[in-house]
């Protein structure tokens, strides 16, 4: 063999072995594939409308929305938007009726879970518990304080009496409120350390000075607090602040273990707009790593409420 022909071959040898170097073996083609990270929406609201006579609002209730937005709508958007599970919040329209959670839980067939709305400074609704925990597969009780007429009995035995319930029911307690009104929980967030608290909506951090978001903050130091991304605020509306830093503050503060994200189900929503709203929110957390991201949108919320994945 000549000296050309020689070279030839060696170099036909090289290239085929460098092919090969970079195809996967077939050993490796066989292996299977990590699991997609869960996808989950742990924060959205379901309306009958106003049309519909089987679930009426409730005398006391503080809005009425017009428009349904249904469990059917819901699971549609969910399906195009890849969301695997959802967290239905029993919205303050019905108070303590939960017929249309039960409605919405039975049509979406294990894919939803519920929480609760109870008062435990009204007469007979923390008794509802047990039998709505029975009924339905829900994962928290939630208390609201930001209106000064509709504020839970801060200090009194029936407040106690809620965290407690919650606690013997396997429920979380989900906290909606003005950062003003922080500190009224605080000694039951300490008290009952085995019962999770999920704060809403970043602990709303525009609606009270920084001082006043400062004591929520301060919550990342109890063990059984989980800070739930949701409701971000615009900056194109008041009070015209930039969300990124309490973002970052939240997430340093949390970590990825004991955050959940949710938001963008409306009755006008979409399956694309759905699923911009996961990716919009993502935006806010390009400091984290894509694993951390994903426990975020689904991960710790799978975990923390045993959904299966």
């Amino acid at each position: 063999m000549d000296q050309l022909a020689a070279r030839r071959r060696v170099l036909t040898l090289g290239a085929a072995a460098a092919v090969a170097a970079m195809a996967p073996s077939a050993a490796a083609a066989d292996e299977p594939r990590p699991p997609k990270p869960p996808r989950v929406d742990a924060h959205l609201h379901c309306f009958a409308g106003q049309k519909d006579a089987r679930f009426p609002y409730h005398a006391r209730a503080p809005y009425e929305p017009e428009q349904a937005a249904t469990p059917e709508h819901l699971l549609d958007c969910m399906q195009q938007a890849e969301v695997d599970h959802a967290v239905v919040v029993h919205p303050e329209p019905y108070q303590d009726d939960h017929r249309y959670l039960e409605h919405c839980l039975r049509v979406g067939k294990g894919k939803l879970k519920g929480t609760l709305l109870l008062f435990a400074d009204r007469e007979g609704s923390l008794d509802k518990m047990p039998e709505l925990c029975r009924k339905l597969d829900v994962i928290s009780v939630r208390v609201h304080a930001y209106a000064p007429d509709r504020l839970p009995p801060f200090g009194k035995p029936e407040l106690k009496r809620l965290w407690s319930m919650a606690g013997e029911h396997g429920l979380a307690v989900q906290l909606h409120f003005e950062p003003r009104y922080a500190p009224g929980f605080e000694p039951l967030i300490r008290e009952f350390k085995s019962t999770p608290v999920i704060i809403d909506h970043l602990g709303r951090p525009f609606q009270g000075t920084p001082q006043e978001h400062e004591v929520v903050i301060r919550w990342a130091r109890f063990d059984n607090t989980i800070m739930k991304l949701s409701a971000i605020p615009e900056k194109t509306t008041y009070p015209h602040r930039d969300i990124a830093p309490v973002i970052r503050q939240l997430t340093d503060a949390w970590g990825a273990e004991r955050m959940i994200y949710g938001g963008g189900f409306s009755a006008a929503a979409t399956g694309d707009s759905y699923r911009q709203a996961f990716e919009k929110a993502r935006s806010q957390l390009t400091h984290l790593s894509a694993a951390d991201q994903a426990k975020i949108f689904g991960g710790t919320a799978a975990r923390v409420f045993s959904l299966a994945t």
